[in-house]
This record gives structure tokens, C-alpha cells and sequence, in this order.
């Protein structure tokens, strides 16, 4: 949790805002929209929400992407329950559950993740990928800030931040995640997705999502590689990236199952990752501090517009 800047919404629809969940400056952190800790004013239901940029150039491609994430039905998505416009500031909201951005985790771990984990989580959200992909779909915003871990697995939040940006480039957006053809202009298609999977795992297994191969585990060089190869059909595909981190590793020998009970898989929802300490002691952390947070003073209600006769 990150205290609330001068220019922060103090109210976005039925919610008071407390507090960011991102901070301003952290390695990997740039993130393509606020995202905010937030409360109904009778304490009754906490989100987090999420809003464009203030210098965001399209808020209704914005509100309409995420009109179209709401619709969506993909395993590892973040999925709006609710959207709604303030002052002309469009925003969604999802109910709240202890997650800490991808950089975040790092930040709390003391470094780059074990192996074993950056493979789950890859898996995890390779599948989520594999899905949305096989409906003609490209999540088109994946970078380390999307990637939310909590006890319950890794979510992709920040749905179509590509396709809502300006012609430039999508402001807060890594440019490690951003493939070559989308820097040229192209349109957001699955295989861009995958070289953006593979930043985030090149980043999660590092601390960088451009780092030199010597910093990547030996086991994650060679799909890591092909994830990033600058022609798009010279990576593989989501489904194929989630076979390899689900079926290689020298972390994973996978032991013969008993006839009558079939084998876990990384992908298993009642087995999600196993975070490390340090990352469930600062999940714990954030709800600790978010339940302790005292309500701020609601502002005042905008006056209904008065028929003029």
C-alpha cells in the first residue's frame, strides 16, 4: 500500500479511495493505469479500483476495453465487477483480495523469485493466455505491474492497456514487454502476448525484462529465448510455452501417479503456487494495514443537474 498523492481521485463512484496499490518508482513497476485500495463509505465491501492515467489519451478506449474484460470469462484474467464514470474519469472495480504487484513481490522477496516459481506462475498465466487466445482474443497489457500474486495464484489485471493507448506508445507500459511489431505500429495479436510473457518471466527470474542471459536460471534460457525472438513466428505459442514450464525444469521430475488418483499439475487451482515467506508476510501486511485504515471524510455528493423551465 502507497499513500495517496495530491491529485488522486478521493472518490470514484460508491468508493472512497485509501491508499495506491503501486508505488511510484520501483524497478519493473511502470504500470498503464491507477489502481487504488478502496472502500464503500458504509465500510460495507472493498475493491481494488482502477482508472486510466491522468495523461491517458483515450479514457473512453479505456472504458471500453474494460467494458470488454468485464465480458470475458478467462481463467488468470482480472474480470470487472463494476465500472462507472466520475467527473468524466471512467473506472472498474474488482473485490478485494491481498495481491501485490509483480514488482512488489520482488521488492519483498529481496530479489529476482526461485525457479520453481517463475515456472507456476508462467504456467498459470500461459494457460489464462492459451485460453483467451483460442477465442481470437489478445490480452494485449501484459508487463510485470499487471501480474498480481496472491495465496490464491497469479492474475493479469491491465486488460488492452496496447490497444487503449495513444498512437506513441502506451504510457506506464514497460517497453521490455512491448514486442518489435507493436513498436512499429502493428496491431495487438497472441504472439505479442507471448513476447510479453516472456519479459515478465525474464523479469520475475531476474529483476529485468531485458536481462542478459548470464542472469537467467539455465533451465528458463532457451524458452525465455524464443518467447523474445523478434519474428513472431519464431516464437512458440501460449499453449506450447505452458507445456514446457509444465513439463521441464530440473525443479520438476514428476513421479508416477497412482492409478486411482490423477497427477497434480502445476496448473492444479487447489495447489496455486507456494509464495515465499517474505511475499505471504507483506500480503498479510497489506490486509492488515488496509482493515486498520480509517475511513476518510466522504466528499460531497455532486448535485443533480436542476431542470431549467
Amino acid at each position: 500500500m502507497e499513500r495517496l498523492r495530491h491529485d488522486d481521485p478521493p472518490r470514484l463512484g460508491p468508493y472512497l479511495t485509501l491508499a495506491r496499490l503501486d508505488a511510484d518508482s520501483t524497478d519493473g513497476g511502470a504500470v498503464p493505469e491507477r489502481r487504488y485500495l478502496a472502500r464503500t463509505a458504509d465500510g460495507e465491501r472493498t475493491v481494488l479500483l482502477c482508472a486510466p492515467l491522468p495523461d491517458a489519451a483515450a479514457p473512453a478506449a479505456w472504458a471500453m476495453e474494460a467494458e470488454l474484460a468485464s465480458r470475458l470469462s478467462v481463467p488468470r484474467f482480472l474480470r470487472p465487477a463494476s465500472q462507472g464514470s466520475e467527473a468524466g474519469l471512467p473506472w472498474y472495480a474488482v473485490p478485494y483480495t491481498p495481491v501485490l504487484p509483480l514488482p512488489a513481490a520482488l521488492a519483498a522477496h529481496g530479489g529476482p523469485l526461485p525457479e520453481d516459481l517463475v515456472r507456476r506462475l508462467g504456467a498459470a498465466l500461459a494457460a489464462g493466455l492459451a485460453a483467451a487466445h483460442a477465442r481470437g482474443q489478445a490480452h494485449a497489457g501484459v508487463s510485470p505491474a499487471a501480474v498480481l500474486i496472491g495465496a490464491a495464484g497469479p492474475l493479469l489485471g491491465c486488460f488492452g492497456a496496447v490497444r487503449s493507448a495513444a498512437p506513441w506508445g502506451p504510457p506506464g507500459l514497460d517497453p521490455g514487454c512491448l514486442a518489435p511489431e507493436l513498436r512499429s505500429g502493428g496491431r495487438p495479436e497472441p504472439l505479442g502476448d507471448v513476447f510479453a510473457l516472456g519479459a515478465v518471466l525474464a523479469y520475475a527470474a531476474s529483476g529485468h525484462t531485458v536481462p542478459e542471459q548470464s542472469e537467467l536460471p539455465p533451465g528458463l534460457r532457451r524458452l525465455l529465448a524464443s518467447c523474445l525472438a523478434r519474428d513472431p513466428a519464431d516464437r512458440p505459442s501460449a499453449p506450447q510455452v505452458l507445456h514446457a514450464l509444465s513439463t521441464t525444469g530440473p525443479a520438476r521430475t514428476p513421479a508416477p501417479a497412482p492409478a486411482a488418483a490423477p497427477a497434480t499439475t502445476v496448473l492444479d487451482e487447489q495447489a496455486p503456487p507456494p509464495l515465499p515467506g517474505r511475499v505471504v508476510a507483506a500480503l498479510a501486511a497489506q490486509s492488515a494495514e488496509l482493515l486498520a485504515s480509517e475511513l476518510p471524510a466522504a466528499p460531497p455528493a455532486r448535485p443533480a443537474p436542476q431542470k431549467v423551465h
